[in-house]
């Protein structure tokens, strides 16, 4: 394959029925503490300092020990990176209580959402009470997000609407294994979501019948389109009527098919540059990948699972992204799709292949660890505040699991 503007060219072999070694924790673990510690002294402590939220503030470093603490191999660092966490998230939740726009504050990786569900999970994991305490703030967020039009750039998409606040509210139920909001909150939200997407469609004169735009752009990627929105609704699809349910599967299935050679255009009705397309996580077949498999998982028809194998193919040739190693729009996005092709299939190709992208998110963090110049990203910009960019680098650290080890991550932890 030609290397292309976004790629760099796959030289590697493809799967020949062999896994290649796997990473020993002697390597990794000090990679990772490494880089962890390099982040750490980069984060700002001011309150002033806190926008952005999980994806591109401190709040996301907060997130990041929390998830880091949650993997054996770092049981030795647990407390002390939760109770650094626990400093983070405090500041940026005091931020968060004084947000002006109320409406943002329902949003889930730019606002208060995501802050106050990162806080609860967090507390949590260190045993203290006070978890209600953000969870309580989380919960009385779903009045803000009900109303149809609560945002005017867009009210349903998953990064400010109410795609996301849904998100964050099922990883809340999975991770504190008790129920996050009421049946008739859910409905309630489901319903406002479905209806904004009939109202667009009709004003548009679109022929299919659910549609959104944010900013006036009508995306179709995970990060502010359709396919996460739909993806949300198929995960609280036992709140919707039969009538609702029925608009998402049509919705659903005309997704399917503005597939152009295996990858979807960012933007509705226009045309993908072969030599320039998007394949990440937010534009493109990695994001949209995460809604057919929740589809086929659902109803186990063939063309969904086709679907998701054909991304994975395009994700293989093109996903040795230029930007780096991260999951919005970097390396460890690619590979998280071919740990998502394996727990569809248990197909051992897929591991092979992630492990293929996972060396390369590894010499990141050795690169990072030593100071040297990073052969694998053109990126010359300091440690983020965030951690869309660093938090996301080990995908396989758990071993065959989905992980989530980024806050765009959480779509993944939804599929199953």
């Amino acid at each position: 394959m030609m290397e292309n503007n976004r790629c760099f060219a796959n030289r590697f072999s493809d799967y020949k029925g062999a896994l290649l070694p796997g990473q020993s924790a002697e390597i990794i673990v000090p990679a990772v503490v490494a880089t962890v510690e390099k982040i750490l002294k980069k984060v700002p402590v001011d309150v002033s300092d806190c926008d952005g939220g999980l994806y591109d503030g401190p709040a996301g470093v907060a997130y990041m020990l929390y998830h880091v603490s949650e993997c054996p191999l770092f049981s030795e660092h647990r407390e002390v990176y939760l109770k650094t966490a626990k400093q983070i998230i405090d500041v940026s939740v005091r931020y968060v209580d004084a947000e002006p726009d109320k409406n943002m504050r329902a949003a889930f990786l730019l606002g208060g959402a995501g802050v106050y569900a990162a806080a609860t999970m967090i507390y949590k994991a260190m045993g203290l009470a006070d978890f209600v305490r953000p969870l309580t703030k989380f919960r009385n967020l779903w009045e803000v997000c009900a109303p149809i039009h609560f945002l005017e750039c867009g009210s349903d998409e998953l990064f400010v609407g109410r795609a996301g606040y849904l998100c964050a509210a099922l990883v809340l139920k999975q991770k504190l294994g008790i129920e996050i909001l009421s049946k008739d909150q859910i409905k309630s939200i489901c319903q406002a979501i479905i209806e904004s997407g009939k109202q667009y469609a009709r004003r548009k004169r679109k022929p299919f019948p659910l549609m959104y735009s944010y900013y006036g752009t009508e995306y179709l990627g995970a990060a502010h389109g359709l396919s996460s929105v739909l993806q949300m609704l198929l995960s609280y699809r036992d709140m919707l009527s039969g009538a609702d349910r029925d608009l998402v599967w049509q919705s659903v299935d005309f997704l399917m098919n503005q597939e152009q050679n295996c990858n979807w255009p960012a933007e509705l009705g226009t045309m993908i540059e072969r030599e320039n397309e998007l394949v990440h996580w937010c534009h493109g077949a990695p994001g949209v990948a995460y809604l057919f498999a929740k589809a086929y998982l659902i109803n186990k028809k063939p063309q969904y699972l086709d679907t998701c194998i054909r991304s994975g193919e395009l994700v293989w040739q093109k996903g040795l992204l230029k930007k780096g190693p991260g999951i919005c729009h970097g390396i460890a996005g690619s590979a998280y799709v071919f740990l998502l092709l394996y727990r569809l299939t248990g197909n051992s190709k897929y591991i092979y292949r992630a492990q293929r992208q996972e060396s390369l998110c590894t010499t990141h963090l050795l690169y990072m660890r030593t100071g040297l110049s990073d052969p694998i990203s053109r990126s010359k910009q300091e440690v983020p505040a965030g951690s869309k960019k660093l938090t996301s680098c080990r995908p396989l650290l758990r071993n065959k699991q989905l992980l989530v080890s980024h806050p765009t991550g959480f779509c993944s932890a939804t599929v199953f």
